[in-house]
């Protein structure tokens, strides 16, 4: 778990380096260039070390340029409050490929209820387009705090609230699956 905290960190570096910086600041072009600057320091330093950079990074790397360019040139923070949402899209159409989650379970659960988890793949699928969607309408406000809150708060929530839903959910119906295998 620690390791996909990292890599997630990793992965939205930018975000959250412009996020800190802005709500220090409260400069929307200060906190853009810094966010910038950090994504491509990152993808050098990976490169430097030897690492290899993973679609997520290299996406990234490109939205940050793209979106903060064009929040430095339009002074229009709304660009770069769209990154998320264009995260949340490209994870969101990754989910929709049949049975990704599979490789993530246990084996019990895999071998017990494989058509639960691939209906819990849809569901998050369905979550990451409804979290992009949600950005995309907060970030056309161009209110930087609301954003802010949403990003931390709601899209994280979300994220954890669902995360224990499914594990009360398959725990039950593995119970119940099992129990009844165990009477038959």
């Amino acid at each position: 778990m620690k390791s996909v905290l990292a890599k997630l960190a990793t992965d939205f570096l930018s975000t959250i380096v412009f996020l800190v910086v802005y709500l220090v600041t409260d400069n929307v072009l200060l906190a853009t260039g810094v966010a910038i600057a950090g994504a491509i320091a990152q993808a050098i330093r990976a490169r430097v070390r030897g690492e290899a950079l993973g679609f997520m990074t290299w996406a990234s790397l490109a939205l940050a340029i793209v979106l903060g360019g064009a929040t430095l040139l339009t002074n229009d923070p709304r660009f770069v409050l769209a990154k998320p949402a264009i995260a949340h899209f490209a994870i969101g159409a990754i989910m929709l490929k049949r049975g990704w989650m599979l490789r993530y379970m246990p084996a019990r659960v895999t071998e017990v209820i494989p058509e639960y988890v691939t209906l819990a793949g849809y569901a998050w699928a369905l979550l990451m387009f409804a979290l992009g969607a949600g950005t995309i309408a907060i970030a056309s406000t161009g209110d930087i705090k609301l954003w802010a809150t949403y990003v931390t708060v709601v899209a994280a929530g979300a994220k954890i609230a669902a995360f224990a839903i499914q594990y009360v959910v398959i725990r039950f119906v593995i119970t119940n699956r099992l129990r009844a295998a165990a009477r038959a």
